[in-house]
């Protein structure tokens, strides 16, 4: 995958709001397989799309991506033959015994989808709510459904559908649920629904600040918003980092590697190894008793 195939790549996995981290290679020492400029995405199963570096220089790739996906950090991997493992001021630097001489430092920029505010209605103050919420940082989404990791419900639907999309939002534990209404059309509202969530839904929506025009009252809505921000909602990166960004070492050069499927491992003795590259696991698979203490 070359780099305009790469970035087409990365801008797709954003629509579609995929969690990834970009690394791009900002300085080589050689010898190094590696160049400025390359650039490689780490995807929350492990995978790794484009090229950094050999087999060893991605797995230590790999394993800081998994790990920045976890946090939403972004750091500067700096990858060298020397010993030890140091984190300072933004920079990680972890020793590869295997990296063929020469250094390398990649920039691993983690990106992940912002909090998804999901409005329903088509009226004034919902094309308003969706045009103000971006410049807020906000990924606005009008008319589509609630899904496990949206953020917010704003109905500005002015009656129709409102009950359910508003149950929808409870049931999905979506951290802030507002309703554009006057006071008593939105207590009627919640008292058909009978709600056993007193002020899970905010009613009418939005601070009161005297806002009279859509945009003033999608204004008062996000700073309500702001003022009760929810959590971070659950994302794929949480369950599906837990799965693969747990780390072993590796028997033949001591470097820590996550253990993804795709990470390089060997089974003997009825334990499975993984492995930092193809050349530890080959010295491995010649003499297992020579890295496992076995006789």
């Amino acid at each position: 995958m070359n780099g305009p195939e790469l970035r087409a790549h990365a801008e797709s996995l954003r629509a579609g709001r995929t969690p990834f981290v970009l690394a791009t290679v900002v300085r080589a020492q050689r010898p190094t397989s590696a160049k400025p400029g390359d650039c490689a995405l780490v995807l929350a199963d492990g995978t790794i799309e484009g090229f950094v570096g050999g087999a060893c220089a991605e797995s230590t790739v790999r394993a800081q991506g998994l790990r920045l996906l976890s946090t939403g950090e972004s750091t500067l991997l700096r990858i060298t033959p020397g010993a030890g493992e140091e984190v300072a001021d933004g920079v990680v630097t972890v020793a590869n015994p295997c990296l063929s001489g020469g250094e390398l430092e990649i920039f691993l920029d983690a990106q992940l989808p912002p909090p998804l505010v999901v409005i329903s209605g088509s009226g004034p103050i919902a094309r308003a709510l969706d045009s103000v919420g971006p410049a807020l940082g906000y990924d606005t989404r009008l008319g589509v459904e609630v899904t496990e990791d949206t953020s917010a419900v704003v109905v500005a639907s002015h009656g129709n559908d409102e009950e359910r999309v508003l149950a929808a939002a409870l049931d999905a534990g979506v951290g802030y649920i507002g309703l554009i209404a006057s006071r008593t059309r939105g207590a009627a509202v919640l008292q058909r629904m009978g709600s056993g969530e007193p002020g899970r839904i905010h009613t009418p929506a939005g601070l009161a600040i005297g806002a009279a025009t859509p945009a003033e009252i999608a204004v008062s809505v996000y700073a309500e918003l702001i003022a009760n921000r929810p959590g971070p909602p659950p994302t794929p990166v949480t369950a599906t980092t837990a799965a693969v960004a747990s780390v072993a070492v590796d028997p033949v050069c001591g470097m820590s590697v996550p253990t993804g499927p795709d990470v390089i491992q060997l089974t003997s003795g009825g334990r499975r190894y993984h492995f930092c590259g193809t050349g530890c696991r080959d010295a491995f698979a010649a003499d297992p008793g020579r890295y496992t203490g076995d006789a």
